[in-house]
């Protein structure tokens, strides 16, 4: 990739399951020769390695436990140790408190905890959460999905990049995604909810986060089975001036 870019390849952004055309959620982030796998959907690294094998993936973050943000850490952790691939060292995994955990007791089939901490390098999350991955830096928000879930802010050069995870409008999104190049983010629901708690966007509350946060480019992703993706980007217009896309499975977006 070019020099002072970032880059987004969108792997996948289908909920709550995969479509045969589309995965769950998953996206590759590359800056200079640094490459973050951003959440792990499931059917996410089949679409990975049309961009980077596993091994070459210099982190992976991953927002929230549900399975269509995160199951295909497990058949990541069967290919780095058990397959063809072969890692110089565990991969850097930042993902919320509990990961590690939550990956031994699927994997675990015996007496003996799986070895987990082999493939990957655990580095729990936490609200305002920074790292430095090669070129990118990283910076984590805690979001509003009813379990523990973070939105990242990855910027390098000069660019920024926002992802939402799965969230309801919240002031640390919002904040995070302060002036912002380019906002990823979330339209699962085609109405907010009539009684409970919210816990994704609409169309229009994507629209109105991308208006508060100053951004300069809203990607409207991870659009539920009940709205087009025409829908959501037209909706999601309404409420922002600036440019809107859809996060459309197999698409790369340059950022600068």
């Amino acid at each position: 990739m070019t020099s002072g870019l970032l880059s987004l390849a969108v792997l996948g952004c289908a909920t709550p399951y995969a479509s045969v055309d589309n995965p769950c959620s998953g996206y590759l982030v590359s800056g200079g020769e640094t490459r973050v796998w951003v959440d792990a959907g499931s059917g996410t690294l089949v679409q990975l390695q049309r961009h980077v094998r596993l091994d070459e993936v210099d982190a992976i973050w991953i927002s929230h436990l549900h399975a269509d943000h995160s199951a295909d850490l497990l058949t990541a952790y069967y290919a780095a140790l058990f397959a063809d691939i072969q890692l110089a060292a565990p991969i850097p995994l930042y993902g919320p408190p509990g990961i590690a955990d939550r990956l031994a007791h699927f994997l675990t089939n015996g007496l003996t905890r799986s070895p987990v901490e082999s493939a990957f390098a655990v580095h729990e999350l936490r609200d305002g959460h920074q790292a430095h991955v090669g070129a990118l830096a990283m910076t984590s928000r805690a979001v509003e999905h009813g379990i523990p879930a973070f939105a990242v802010r990855i910027e390098a050069e000069g660019r920024s990049l926002v992802y939402s995870g799965d969230t309801a409008p919240c002031a640390n999104l919002t904040r995070l995604a302060d002036g912002c190049d380019v906002l990823l983010c979330e339209a699962e629901s085609a109405q907010a909810p009539a009684e409970g708690d919210q816990v994704h966007h609409t169309p229009e509350d994507t629209g109105d986060t991308a208006s508060a946060a100053r951004a300069g480019w809203l990607i409207v992703t991870h659009v539920g089975r009940f709205l087009t993706p025409q829908q959501a980007v037209a909706r999601a217009s309404a409420r922002f001036d600036g440019p809107v896309d859809y996060a459309a499975p197999g698409a790369t977006f340059l950022i600068g």
